[in-house]
């Protein structure tokens, strides 16, 4: 029986020698593209066109038509190749966009048998180039996604989002589509990516090993904003725009760290093949690429965050298209006067009520095989979890020591969707943090905290910032990390006692109007000091009492004790200091602030909103998911953070001179 697909929805192959077959209303071109976890191409050669048909493992066309059929072996792909697509373009010369022919079918075959998996490319517009189907690895077996990412500007702007640089992409698009000969541009001499950054200028010893990625997505897009996977994906960068009251989506790019031999990274374990050949294989901890075993978790974590999205997307989907058409069969029967006359309508609705309960019932079924697989990863996963990405209530805290590198992320809570409340994801974040944090302590933030009394409210947004700092102590190195207080009311004095016991704080939390400037002053010099020293390439330059280690500064209760001069400041921050490694977090209620008026708009723009208590306030990058978030905190009764705030008090101790 075939599986047929809808955006976004995957589906399992039982067999790794597969034909994909291609049926579409013009002639158009088919490629192959090669990509590693991430969907990055590791060069013009990873993708397979008329030009150069082959890739291991696959052998696409050389030709122009409506039809097509190739084989694709996946025990030959490259172990460094996670992600096959199959790629559709419409050539030159012909219609100019593929809303403008009959939708393209795309499926997976068994060769020369039948259908396992189809797709059908409806809802394309003015897209030149797409991307169909992706074959993917997943826990040690591959799996089939409808992927249908189309793309008006072309094949040049496919390749581009793929991570080749401007020039190596439009020639090879040219080769690809025929607009000229292969053997007229030497593509292995054009670049494949944008030239290397760096985080800030202080970490350029330390950093030195792996070369920096291309920037990664922009960080928040409103909701509706989010580009549905049929769609035209926005280009990183784009100033598509965190708007103001629209939930922002999570940032789960990976970091794309690099080292400078070309050697690919070191595979993750692989997942235990399970007895019973229809079984999914048995989900382990790590199983994915990376350098490390902290990098492979954390691209395990984003595999499974994708998987629950997708999986969730395709069974909404399948249950509104049920809905829809059991609508219009009911209308039908209710407009059909044979119906009325023969008295034959209550059959007929029954029927189309009983076709809508078995679509939905197959639809039910395929998520829950999906999220019994997730339930089991998780549970292997969760254990394995490093200090940065592990709850509190995970074991690895108790035998904690302060480490010798800077983490790659950081969890912030957990989310999770409807469907499965029970199925926690970490949200991870990448460290060095880019944007500042801004806890919600306000009432009409949500409506969990609409109905939380309001002194509990803010005790726990200033507990869970507590939790914060102490995470972001005990996972950098000694003398790494610094963290400020502005307190100016002293509201915070119960949330801030263990970090003022254990001595680990840069100085007091600062009180009154005087301590708010004071603080201010010192940070704003250290972020104009190091941006100096940078631009001029001498950080060795920098005066002695600059602080180098990386600095965090809770601000609470904003905006009591700033003056205008002070909101100026802290704005400046916000907005300059990630990338010389001072960063924010606001603990605050904006309708405090509203005297302020849209000055202050830019302000909460610029900081990631997280809420003391669950609340639905973020999308997923891939289908725009609203995902309740969940801070993750100390179990009741627990001395977790105080053991922790002990560790890290006596190794700075053993450290002095």
């Amino acid at each position: 029986m075939t599986a047929e697909l809808v955006r976004g929805q995957n589906h399992p192959l039982s067999q790794t020698r597969v034909e994909i077959r291609v049926s579409a209303g013009t002639p158009v071109l088919a490629l192959a593209s090669a990509c590693d976890d991430a969907g990055r191409l590791a060069g013009p050669e990873s993708v397979a066109h008329p030009g150069a048909r082959s890739l291991p493992g696959v052998e696409v066309p050389g030709s122009v038509a409506g039809e097509h059929r190739f084989a694709v072996d996946l025990d030959a792909v490259a172990p460094a190749v996670h992600r096959l697509g199959v790629v559709l373009v419409l050539p030159p010369g012909g219609p100019v966009r593929f809303g403008a022919v009959q939708a393209p079918y795309v499926a997976v075959a068994r060769p020369e048998g039948a259908d396992l998996a189809g797709f059908a490319l409806t809802g394309l517009d003015s897209e030149k180039a797409v991307v169909a189907l992706e074959l993917y690895r997943r826990q040690g077996a591959w799996k089939v996604r409808a992927v249908g990412q189309g793309y008006a500007d072309g094949l040049g702007a496919l390749l581009a989002d793929a991570g080749l640089a401007g020039p190596a992409a439009t020639a090879l698009a040219e080769v690809a589509t025929g607009l000229v000969p292969s053997g007229d541009i030497t593509l292995a001499a054009l670049p494949t990516a944008a030239p290397p950054t760096t985080a800030h200028g202080l970490r350029a010893e330390q950093d030195a090993a792996p070369a920096a990625a291309p920037p990664p997505p922009p960080d928040p897009l409103p909701a509706a904003g989010v580009p549905y996977p049929g769609t035209p994906a926005a280009a990183p960068g784009s100033p598509s725009a965190d708007t103001i009251g629209g939930p922002p989506t999570i940032d789960y790019a990976h970091p794309r760290r690099r080292r400078t031999t070309t050697e690919p990274p070191e595979p993750g374990p692989r997942a235990v093949p399970s007895p019973e050949g229809d079984r999914p294989p048995v989900p382990v901890a790590g199983d994915a690429s990376g350098w490390s075993l902290e990098e492979r978790l954390y691209n395990q974590v984003w595999g499974m965050f994708e998987d629950l999205a997708r999986s969730v997307a395709a069974y909404r989907s399948a249950c509104e298209f049920a809905e829809s058409r059991m609508d219009r069969e009911l209308d039908g029967a209710l407009s059909d006067p044979r119906h009325r006359l023969a008295g034959s309508g209550n059959a007929a609705r029954d029927a189309a009520r009983a076709r809508h309960d078995e679509l939905v019932a197959q639809a039910k079924a395929v998520l829950d095989r999906d999220l019994a697989q997730l339930i089991a990863e998780s549970e292997v996963v969760e254990p394995a979890l490093p200090a940065s990405y592990a709850r509190w209530a995970n074991p690895v805290w108790h035998g904690h020591a302060v480490p010798e590198e800077a983490p790659m992320a950081l969890r912030l809570g957990d989310l999770h969707l409807p469907e499965r409340p029970d199925l926690r994801i970490p949200m991870l974040v990448r460290a060095p943090l880019e944007r500042g944090l801004w806890i919600d302590n306000g009432r009409t933030g949500s409506e969990a905290a609409m109905t939380m009394d309001t002194d509990r409210l803010r005790r726990a947004a200033m507990d869970m910032a507590v939790a914060h700092a102490v995470r972001l102590l005990a996972v950098h190195p000694g003398g790494r990390f610094s963290v400020h207080v502005i307190d100016a009311a002293g509201a915070g004095a119960g949330s801030l006692a263990p970090l003022v016991a254990a001595g680990v704080l840069a100085g007091p939390p600062a009180a009154g109007a005087a301590g708010v400037t004071r603080t201010l002053e010192a940070l704003t010099r250290r972020v104009d000091l190091v941006q100096m020293a940078v631009r001029a390439g001498a950080p060795e330059d920098l005066p002695p009492d600059v602080d180098l280690a990386d600095q965090l500064l809770i601000v609470h209760d904003f905006p009591h004790g700033f003056d205008d001069r002070a909101v100026t400041r802290l704005r400046y921050l916000a907005d300059e200091g990630p990338a010389v490694g001072v960063h924010l977090l606001m603990v605050a209620d904006r309708d405090e602030a509203s005297a302020y008026g849209p000055l202050l708009d830019p302000l909460w723009r610029s900081l990631m909103r997280l809420s003391p208590v669950p609340d639905n306030h973020l999308a997923d990058p891939w289908v725009g998911h609203a995902w309740t978030f969940e801070p993750d905190l100390p179990p009741p009764g627990s001395r977790v953070l105080e053991q922790t705030l002990e560790r890290i008090a006596a190794d700075r101790r053993d450290a002095r001179p």
